[in-house]
């Protein structure tokens, strides 16, 4: 049985800043619906060649806990998808890689040790670049050039 990862619901506290945060990152807007009375608004974006989405919103979740810490990006360049979002004014980290070496499966960036720039091997999953948007969700794109097997 397949099962694909469609949408992820993220918490904000203003729904126009953080409309104004993902268009300017470049994602698709495909949904903006506001229900009559002012009580349910819900938004959705695509990051710009992803299968799946993002859902935020006024009433669209209870959840109240904070911030999510690392949802992914992978990008075939982290150098260029970097100096892109840059371009666009976000604000972003240096790239970085794991300074033990490891190829990131369960590596922290937050907390472990990490190396400037890029993997010095270039392997996929091994170099990272993280940024939040104005609810301090935070985003880190890992450089993936090669999947694993059995990945598409």
């Amino acid at each position: 049985m397949d099962m694909k990862l469609e949408v992820l619901v993220i918490p904000v506290t203003d729904v126009d800043r953080a409309k104004r945060f993902y268009l300017n990152l470049g994602f698709r807007l495909d949904i903006d619906y506001a229900a009559p009375g002012g009580d349910y608004r819900i938004l959705q974006f695509t990051p710009p060649g992803s299968a799946a989405s993002i859902i935020f919103g006024k009433g669209v979740t209870s959840v109240q806990r904070g911030p999510i810490d690392r949802m992914l990006l992978a990008v075939s360049d982290i150098e260029a998808a970097r100096a892109e979002l840059v371009s666009r004014g976000i604000e972003i980290g240096e790239v970085f890689h794991d300074g033990a070496g490891g190829l990131g499966a369960g590596f922290n960036p937050r907390t472990e040790a990490h190396a400037s720039g890029l993997d010095p091997q270039r392997r996929s999953y091994a170099s990272y670049a993280l940024f939040n948007d104005p609810d301090n969700n935070v985003w880190m794109l890992q450089d993936l050039r090669d999947r694993l097997p059995g990945r598409v």
